[in-house]
């Protein structure tokens, strides 16, 4: 069994000023994550307190959403978001957080008027095949339902792939996006429509690039202890020369620094320092599991099927820089390469036998 702990926040992160409610917090070295510097609102009903209380919508309560909701909330957050199962919707009003179901084949006018309601809203639903994003087809109604709200500031979570393939060049948010498949072409376009929005919104809109997303319970470390032998095509994306990923604590700390420190239109690179071949991360988390649990894993994985040129350049091979977040945002990461985020995930794990 995984334990998952919600991390505190790094004490880099303490803002050199802080800004004001609503947007504003008050952060500890020490305990309490971040709070809001205004009084905090009877929540008892359910309902958001538009007048005291900072309250984040998640828009796709997915791996990354839900671990930072759970910050959230215990940094005396209202937060609320949506997912697809009836299933998950139970399992997080469990946890003390509101959810509503969102479907991408329907115009969902009832989430808009629960949205509305929200000071920040954090995007993360990935573009579907046949229609983009799903809340940016109909954008007039989300701009208009939007403006008559109190909405202040917008995330929306992307990927690196939007560069395209780059020769394993170093990127950075400089460097003009050229994606090539169609997932990241999708990725693009929902870019630049939130960044749109935000601008007719007149509120802080910010994009986050994410690298290769891992931590508790979605790692090299979990795939190795969950079967004996990689699928062909793990063994293909593990062949790659550079990948560049980012531990989800990390992705956590880069967002509540977006959100003491509002941008407009600001682009960040969230990857860590050391992009690497998935091959090599696997070979370094194989020898943890080994050191950890001696003769557990008997077959070895390896060695991995490595890809046809063409598939390496429609995945796109690129180092991806940081600094920019790094600058600009005051982020120092909790885990600046992969050892040291595999590390902490053998290190919090139970006997998982």
């Amino acid at each position: 069994m995984v334990v998952f702990q919600v991390p505190g926040l790094s004490p880099e992160l303490i803002p050199l000023r802080f800004t004001p409610r609503p947007l504003g917090f008050s952060i500890r070295r020490r305990g309490t994550l971040f709070r809001p510097l205004s009084a905090i609102g009877d929540s008892r009903s359910g309902e958001p307190d538009s007048e005291s209380r900072n309250r984040m919508f998640i828009l796709g309560m997915g791996f990354v959403g839900g671990f930072f909701a759970q910050q959230l909330k215990e940094a005396d957050w209202l937060v609320s978001g949506s997912c697809r199962s009836d299933t998950k919707k139970k399992e997080w009003e469990k946890r003390g957080i509101d959810f509503n179901l969102f479907s991408a084949d329907l115009t969902e006018l009832s989430l808009l008027e629960t949205v509305k309601d929200y000071t920040h809203l954090l995007v993360s639903i990935p573009p579907l095949a046949d229609i983009g994003d799903p809340m940016l087809r109909n954008v007039e109604l989300v701009r208009e339902k939007l403006l008559s709200g109190n909405l202040q500031w917008l995330c929306y979570l992307s990927s690196t792939s939007v560069y395209g393939d780059c020769g394993g060049a170093w990127v950075d948010e400089d460097h003009a996006p050229n994606p090539k498949t169609k997932s990241a072409k999708l990725r693009l376009a929902a870019e630049e429509g939130w960044l749109r929005l935000g601008r007719d919104l007149g509120v802080s809109t910010q994009v986050l690039r994410l690298g290769g997303i891992y931590g508790p319970g979605r790692s090299a470390i979990d795939t190795l202890l969950k079967r004996d032998r990689l699928s062909e095509g793990q063994k293909r994306r593990a062949s790659r020369k550079f990948t560049s990923r980012v531990h989800v604590e990390d992705i956590c700390q880069v967002l509540q620094a977006a959100t003491v420190k509002p941008s407009s239109g600001e682009i960040y690179n969230v990857v860590d320092d050391d992009p690497a071949p998935r091959e090599e991360v696997f070979e370094y988390a194989l020898e943890l599991i080994e050191k950890r649990w001696p003769g557990i894993i008997e077959t070895k994985p390896f060695p991995f099927v490595y890809e046809s040129r063409e598939q390496s350049s429609l995945r796109g091979e690129k180092r991806v820089r940081n600094q920019h977040m790094k600058n600009k945002l005051g982020v120092k990461l909790l885990y600046p390469s992969y050892k040291s985020g595999l590390q902490s995930i053998v290190e919090k794990m139970d006997n998982p036998f």
